[in-house]
C-alpha cells in the first residue's frame, strides 16, 4: 500500500482520507490550522497529522485545497515534492460557476504543474466526484468512476492502483491537457445541480456495453 499525504481539511479531504485508510494506506493530514487537522485525524482514526511547514511524507500528495491556493501550496513546498505524484482534485471555476479562472487554453492542473518541481508528476483525478458520493461508495452495485489525466504513464499507473484500492474504477482520459475537459465536466455537474437535479447525490460514469 502507499503512503498518502492529503493537504486540506475540507469534505473531500475527509472522504478521501477515510477511503484511503479503509484501503490500507498510511494517511497524513496536513492543514494550516493544526487544531482542525488534529480534529479531522482523530475523527478518522488511524491518520497522522503533518506540519504545514514540513515536507509531506507521502509518496502520493493529494491537493484537496481550493484551486486559488493550490499552485501557491505547491510552490511553497518546492523541491520537497520532487519525485512525488501530486493528485489535483481542484476545479478552477469562477464564483458564479459559469466559467473558469484558469487561463484560456490551459487547465487548473496544467497551471499547478507549472508550479511543481522537476521530477514531480501532476495527475488530475477525483474532480468529478462530490464528497458525499465519494464517502458513500458504490452506487447500486457499480463502482464509482474516477477520470484521470496526466503526462507521466508511471504516475497514472500509481494513481490508478490507488483508486482501485479505494473500491473505485480509474478511467484514463489521456494527457494532462485533458484536465480541461474534466474541469468542464465538473462545471456541467454544477450546472445540473443549479438547474435540474438540485442535489449532489449523483456522479458521472461510463457504462460499457458488451
Amino acid at each position: 500500500m502507499s503512503s498518502i499525504s492529503i493537504i486540506g481539511l475540507g469534505n473531500m479531504a475527509g472522504a478521501l482520507a477515510d477511503r484511503a485508510l479503509a484501503g490500507g494506506h498510511a494517511v497524513e493530514i496536513i492543514g494550516r490550522d493544526p487544531a482542525k487537522a488534529k480534529e479531522l485525524a482523530a475523527a478518522l482514526g488511524g491518520a497522522t497529522v503533518g506540519a504545514a511547514d514540513a515536507a509531506p511524507v507521502g509518496d502520493i500528495v493529494v491537493l484537496a485545497v481550493p484551486y486559488g491556493s493550490a499552485a501557491a501550496v505547491v510552490s511553497e513546498y518546492g523541491d520537497a515534492l520532487r519525485g512525488k505524484v501530486i493528485i489535483d482534485i481542484t476545479n478552477p471555476v469562477n464564483a458564479d460557476f459559469t466559467g473558469f479562472v484558469a487561463p484560456e487554453g490551459s487547465s487548473g492542473a496544467q497551471e499547478i504543474a507549472k508550479a511543481a518541481p522537476a521530477g514531480a508528476h501532476v495527475v488530475k483525478a477525483f474532480n468529478t466526484l462530490y464528497s458525499n458520493v465519494l464517502a458513500a461508495g458504490p452506487a447500486e452495485g457499480r463502482p464509482l468512476d474516477v477520470f484521470i489525466a496526466g503526462d507521466d504513464g508511471q504516475a497514472k499507473t500509481r494513481v490508478s492502483a490507488f483508486i482501485e484500492s479505494l473500491g473505485l474504477r480509474p478511467m484514463d482520459t489521456g494527457q494532462l491537457p485533458m484536465a480541461r475537459t474534466l474541469e468542464n465536466a465538473a462545471l456541467l455537474m454544477l450546472g445540473l445541480v443549479a438547474h435540474s437535479i438540485k442535489h449532489t447525490n449523483f456522479f458521472l460514469g461510463v457504462s460499457i456495453s458488451s
